[in-house]
């Protein structure tokens, strides 16, 4: 399903907390903060019905196959997509791996992934070029409305088109907070660190039908754009997958289907 939203139907959403580090206000005084907030909020309101921002989600039939989750239904005849995970390895970690919160296959019952990616018009990072202050303004903002345009998205997947949480009633700082069922792991987060993953969820999804063309390792133009994945498991938590060792890489290209020296360029940061 793909969904346009106005800017004021996503700003309410945008984290400010995270707006002031990337503009390098997170330890200024409250008031320098509120000044910065009044600023953007104005540049909001005169770009509102000018530019919008878009969402691409879809639910699938999953099913977890060990560190893998297999997405139905794609393909000739049915066929599943197999998306690979990472699990933690460090001694201090609790061997998390995002397919723990999928049904295992073995129990013979479907479970549901939805896949997702946001974004915003590109005008947002390219129609500002005159005005460095305004330009690095509206690139920032961009960041925050596609992260908000998510999190706006993810509502109304909880609530109704997947309605496994209908009766949710959080506040826009309880959902900031994620008191909310399920987590939303993003492509190139700590916890699903391989940004090539973003090809998968293209092949899902065609992300250009929202203005999202991917470079030849995976990232996103605009960069203003969010992509991964939507899990509703009552325990399921954000984690960071960490070091990983060269047994778990090779295994990982294994199942990714791509050589293991492709995987370590993607995965460089991760490894021992």
């Amino acid at each position: 399903m793909k969904i346009t939203y106005d800017i004021a139907d996503v700003a309410p959403y945008i984290n400010w907390a995270y707006f002031y580090f990337a503009w390098g206000m997170h330890n200024k005084p409250d008031g320098e903060k509120r000044e910065l907030r009044q600023e953007a909020e104005a540049a909001l309101a005169d770009i509102a019905g000018s530019y919008h921002t878009y969402a691409l989600f879809q639910l699938f039939d999953a099913n977890s196959d060990g560190d893998d989750v297999l997405i139905s239904g794609n393909g000739v005849g049915g066929a599943y997509i197999r998306i690979p995970f990472l699990r933690q390895q460090q001694p201090d970690s609790d061997f998390r791996c995002l397919s723990d919160f999928v049904r295992p296959s073995s129990l013979g019952q479907k479970d549901k992934v939805g896949v997702f990616a946001t974004t915003v018009d590109l005008g947002l990072e390219t129609d500002f070029d005159r005005d460095d202050y305004r330009k690095m303004m509206m690139q920032l903002l961009a960041d925050r409305l596609a992260e908000a345009t998510a999190e706006r998205m993810h509502e109304e997947v909880r609530r109704h088109y997947w309605g496994y949480a209908s009766d949710e009633r959080l506040t826009i700082r309880e959902m900031q907070q994620e008191y909310f069922q399920g987590i939303r792991p993003a492509v190139g987060y700590p916890s699903l660190p391989d940004t090539s993953l973003n090809f998968v969820i293209d092949s899902l999804l065609d992300m250009k039908q929202i203005g999202i063309r991917l470079t030849e390792s995976g990232a996103m133009k605009p960069h203003a754009s969010v992509s991964g994945l939507m899990l509703a498991h009552p325990e399921s938590r954000y984690f960071s997958v960490g070091k990983i060792g060269e047994d778990q890489l090779r295994d990982y290209a294994h199942r990714r289907g791509l050589p293991v020296e492709v995987c370590r360029r993607f995965l460089a940061a991760n490894l021992v």
